[in-house]
């Protein structure tokens, strides 16, 4: 990840929480969804973030099985949205000449765009799919939906630390974070900027803290989407 994309998502959650906090007597519903309302859940946010893997609550839990686990992978992983952030991270650092050896031009871009596409792709099937099918975790998000807005921030941000098991018990999320440093260790074969151990954990940390940023956009996506619909009620569908 660049770190200017990755400063705005970090920047967010702050932006978010700044408009959902009045609003704190709408969020219990969040926590009464029936199935219907678990396949209603928006698989884009803003139309390009990749959502596949948010469940409403924690009500009724019930397991995924590792091809499940593999198929919310692969829908976040080649989703058309994560082309187009895959881009736009491309074209930013390119921009910021992040990596000199990659040079300018649509050849270089192309190589921006093709090593940042492979960060995204390869860190969903790592976090998602591989290490919660051998560690036996699950990768959703589960969404508060009660509470302040300063407890779900807090909630939102320490489900990059804290998982559930697919018995449903809490655990520390390994899944999320070992799988994002072997992501981080395979990507040193195809970034040709020589990293060593400080680069490789100062890249980790950014994208423990863009998925943490992820998680807290996630958790108030509903509320956004409220404020949307009553803003342009001709746009319901």
């Amino acid at each position: 990840m660049c770190k200017l994309s990755a400063g705005l998502l970090l920047l967010l959650p702050g932006l978010l929480l700044c408009q959902q906090a009045p609003e704190p007597t709408s969020q219990p519903s969040a926590q009464n969804n029936s199935p219907q309302d678990n396949a209603k859940e928006s698989k884009r946010l803003f139309g390009i973030v990749p959502n596949y893997r948010t469940s409403p609550s924690l009500q009724n839990y019930e397991p995924l099985t590792p091809k499940e686990k593999f198929k919310i992978a692969g829908e976040d992983g080649f989703d058309r949205g994560t082309v187009v952030l895959a881009a736009a991270f491309a074209g930013e650092s390119q921009l910021t000449n992040d990596n000199r050896a990659f040079g300018q031009g649509a050849a270089g871009y192309g190589r921006y765009f093709g090593t940042s596409y492979a960060d995204f792709v390869i860190g969903d099937y790592m976090t998602e799919a591989i290490f919660p099918t051998i560690l036996h975790q699950d990768p959703r998000y589960f969404r508060k939906g009660a509470g302040s807005g300063s407890s779900r921030l807090g909630y939102a941000m320490a489900q990059i630390f804290v998982t559930h098991s697919d018995s449903g018990k809490r655990q520390f999320n390994y899944s999320e974070v070992v799988g994002n440093s072997v992501a981080v260790a395979i990507s040193n074969s195809y970034y040709e900027n020589h990293r060593d151990v400080s680069d490789n954990v100062s890249e980790l940390g950014m994208q423990l803290g863009v998925d943490m940023a992820s998680n807290v956009l996630k958790e108030f996506w509903p509320d956004i989407a409220r404020k949307f619909s009553r803003k342009h009620p001709s746009t319901q569908q």
